[in-house]
């Protein structure tokens, strides 16, 4: 597992998250090779790092 430098990146939330208070999101930044997955109710928690690859494949399916 790599570890994410956040200074300067650009989280994006989940399209699936709804607009409600009680929603369980999640945010999603690449880093180069690398993209940064960290819940979007906590950001300061931490951040889970994926190869972007594996990141896109699970998207994919």
């Amino acid at each position: 597992m790599s570890t994410v430098d956040q200074s300067g990146l650009v989280w994006r939330k989940s399209s699936y998250s709804g607009g409600g208070n009680n929603d369980n999101c999640v945010e999603v930044a690449f880093a180069g090779p690398v993209a940064g997955v960290r819940d979007s109710k906590k950001p300061d928690a931490g951040v889970l790092a994926f190869p972007a690859s594996a990141w896109r494949r699970f998207v994919r399916s």
